[in-house]
């Protein structure tokens, strides 16, 4: 691999294996909130929230941590506004004290919240509009999670950037990314270059996980899995991932490393293949290769989907956790390949509803698909071109998939978003 290359991948780790606390839409919110508020320069007394309909569903049922139960965009506009700290982009309520949580319940009383479904066309718009007297504030948040565009104060730009919808063009091109490239880089890439970033991901999701499977949060799907059908490998790893999820979707404070702007898709990716390097008793070294390996996957899956779309993000990232325990086994890039290839024709077409307690249980599903497509590369088993959205050569299926994803269940998004939308 050649030095741009190479240091190209090591940019999109970096750039994707960021810490976040919470469901990172509503964090998304509290973020623009607590700017909007610094902008301003005093408390709100009315604000105005426009966002797109695939911040509302995923914001809509989720808990926002450190807010004592509260969902919704208000409540996360409401958090960062008196808790947030701006400075902390997706960790902006990590430092929330519990004085500050009934501050944050009186202020959703007392202040006026309008939250309306914005049409810019945008699938991740973020606008918040902050009135104090005759003064206002404006901040958008457009395209991912913490690319700002835009700061006002009574009109007057404090901050302005490009507008870029749906791209992410001040991120490294993703285009450089492949499935052939990515395994020689897991062989070949100097652990010293990852290790941090590998590691903090790690660390973080299996505390989260383990808080899930200790404690009941949501629909406890993950300790279910355990108590339904053991500890076994296969189900290990499925629910040590579902239970991440029903931590974090149901209000535990502590962060994850994401991916894809996606903290379910960063337990997903990383969890199974952490359980089964345990299992097979590999080298830290190589546990650290594989779970880059099925992260650069996720990306790679997630690049032609677009970070927010109807189409589940957890099956990309089951996908790259089949292919990092696939790697685990000692498979080559025709094993990845083919792990990838299985694992999508099994669970492309899950729906995204918005985050949400069930969302674990999709993961436990999309980690099952990833871990039946390794285990039928590793016994000599594959789906073929032409079977449904599959083609001959991985990299074309994985273009069908994001056509799929991107073109083909937009309807399906928009329908979705106007079933959530009812009940708001």
């Amino acid at each position: 691999m050649n030095e741009r290359k190479y240091q190209g991948y090591i940019s999109v780790l970096r750039e994707e294996l960021l810490p976040a606390m919470g469901c990172t839409e509503p964090i998304a919110v509290a973020y623009a909130s607590s700017l909007a508020r610094e902008a301003l320069g005093e408390l709100p007394e009315r604000i105005e929230i426009s966002v797109s309909g695939n911040i509302l569903k995923n914001v809509k049922s989720v808990i926002v941590p450190n807010t004592g139960g509260l969902k919704g965009v208000a409540a996360a506009a409401a958090a960062g506004i008196i808790a947030g700290k701006a400075d902390k982009k997706l960790q902006a309520l990590e430092d929330v004290t519990f004085e500050q949580r009934s501050e944050i319940a009186e202020y959703l009383k007392t202040c006026s919240f309008k939250v309306n479904h914005a049409q810019s066309g945008c699938v991740f718009d973020i606008c918040i509009k902050a009135f104090a007297g005759v003064h206002s504030s404006f901040v958008r948040i457009e395209g991912h999670h913490t690319n700002v565009v835009k700061v006002e104060k009574d009109g007057e730009k404090l901050l302005s950037g490009n507008e870029i919808y749906e791209t992410d063009s001040k991120l490294t091109d993703r285009s450089i990314l492949n499935v052939k490239d990515i395994t020689e880089f897991a062989d070949t890439v100097k652990i010293r270059d990852i290790d941090g970033i590998i590691s903090k991901q790690i660390e973080y999701n299996t505390a989260i996980a383990e808080e899930g499977l200790n404690n009941d949060y949501g629909a406890r799907v993950g300790k279910i899995l355990i108590k339904a059908f053991g500890n076994g490998v296969h189900n290990l790893a499925k629910a040590t991932a579902a239970a991440g999820s029903d931590a974090r979707m149901n209000g535990c404070s502590l962060p994850v490393v994401i991916v894809s702007g996606s903290g379910n898709q960063g337990m997903t990716a990383s969890l199974p293949v952490v359980v089964y390097a345990k299992h097979l008793n590999v080298s830290r070294e190589k546990l650290i290769r594989a779970v880059a390996l099925s992260d650069l996957i996720t990306v790679h899956l997630k690049t032609g989907i677009g970070r927010l779309s109807a189409y589940c993000g957890a099956v990309s990232a089951g996908a790259g956790a089949g292919a990092g325990i696939c790697y685990l086994y000692g498979g080559s890039y025709e094993d990845i390949a083919h792990t990838i290839v299985n694992a999508l024709a099994i669970d492309s077409g899950l729906i995204c509803d918005g985050a949400k307690s069930s969302c674990a249980a999709k993961i436990a599903s999309a980690v099952d698909a990833g871990l039946t497509g390794m285990e039928m590369c590793r016994s000599g088993s594959e789906f073929k071109g032409g079977d449904g959205i599959l083609e001959s050569g991985v990299e074309k299926t994985i273009d069908n998939v994001g056509d799929l994803a991107r073109i083909g269940m937009r309807e399906t998004d928009e329908e979705i978003i106007r079933i959530m939308i009812k009940s708001l």
